[in-house]
């Protein structure tokens, strides 16, 4: 369904598999080749293409302000993992909105508005909550446990990262989650090989159990809907299977959910697409950062600007994959 105003989208979803403090990721050995590669497609999963997701990034009107662009509430990070706030909050701004509330840890807080001062972080209305990256569910105080349960409880789209999981059955908004392949086997009670086997299977299983938008993150990404939606993408270097990533992606993706946060509510499938859109940019931005070789997930970051240009404006794409 075509979204009001002038709206554009990226597409083609990827990752790597995922990081945890302690997780070794289970790497799918798929490599795509090209700028825009086609994905293998398994259980129904459709290939989600450039073009696709190129239709999926809003281009802010000429009476846009930083309110109808979009805020995104974020709660991540904690006083273990602080960075986990930064990277996520400096993607989502990278990606382009209105306005990042963040309301997490003190120290994070900290860190967050010495790289982005423009953050506010004081409470107020938001069209979509970023939770859980860089979090430990069993090591919540109350404070953490009451803002919490105040942001699920609103209403509005809600990412789940890492670090909050568990709260699936407490949001009351349309919901994404964005595991890895260990975290979907904690989460449904299974174990990594058996994800690793059949990730769109997985990915599957896990949306129509718990009713939520699932990003099964992975060298090809599978996302799945309880309304049907079935994406697959893959387009990130292996490069960036490194420390943060999947805090980038998250941020990408706040970013994207909080700027389409009316339309998510009459589009059932919108928030599946959106999750691909997220991946395809998350991978076309390390690819233009690494440039063949190594990044860090601030160089993802910094290069996200000039590649969604590059998509909106159908520009050749920098530092793609060799065809």
């Amino acid at each position: 369904m075509p979204l009001p105003g002038p709206a554009n989208y990226v597409g083609l979803m990827s990752d790597f598999t995922g990081h945890a403090p302690g997780d070794h990721p289970i790497v799918d050995s798929t490599h795509f080749v090209g700028a825009f590669p086609s994905v293998s497609v398994t259980n129904d999963f459709a290939s989600w293409t450039a073009a696709d997701a190129a239709r999926h990034i809003r281009v802010p009107r000429a009476d846009d302000d930083k309110y109808t662009r979009g805020v995104l509430g974020v709660i991540t990070g904690s006083a273990q993992y602080p960075g986990a706030a930064v990277l996520g909050v400096d993607a989502a701004l990278h990606t382009g909105l209105g306005m990042v509330r963040y309301v997490g840890a003190n120290r994070a807080s900290t860190l967050v508005l010495q790289r982005r001062p423009e953050v506010v972080t004081g409470n107020g209305r938001v069209q979509a909550w970023l939770i859980g990256s860089g979090m430990d569910q069993a090591s919540r105080g109350k404070a953490t446990r009451v803002r919490l349960a105040e942001a699920v409880a609103q209403g509005v789209p809600t990412i789940l990262d890492g670090g909050a999981f568990d709260l699936h059955d407490s949001t009351t908004g349309p919901t994404v989650l964005t595991p890895h392949y260990r975290e979907l086997a904690r989460v449904l009670g299974t174990s990594a090989e058996d994800i690793a086997a059949d990730p769109a299977a997985a990915a599957i299983r896990a949306a129509d159990e718990l009713g939520v938008t699932i990003l099964l993150k992975g060298s090809t990404s599978y996302i799945a809907a309880p309304d049907g939606t079935r994406l697959a993408a893959s387009s990130a270097p292996s490069w960036l299977a490194t420390a943060g990533a999947g805090d980038a992606l998250g941020g990408i993706l706040g970013a994207l959910v909080a700027t389409h946060s009316d339309a998510i509510g009459t589009d059932t499938g919108l928030l599946a697409r959106l999750a691909a859109t997220a991946s395809v940019l998350h991978g076309l931005a390390a690819h233009r950062a690494s440039a063949g070789g190594p990044l860090t997930i601030l160089d993802l970051n910094a290069a996200l600007p000039a590649t969604i240009a590059a998509l909106v404006n159908d520009i050749p794409l920098s530092g793609a994959a060799p065809s």
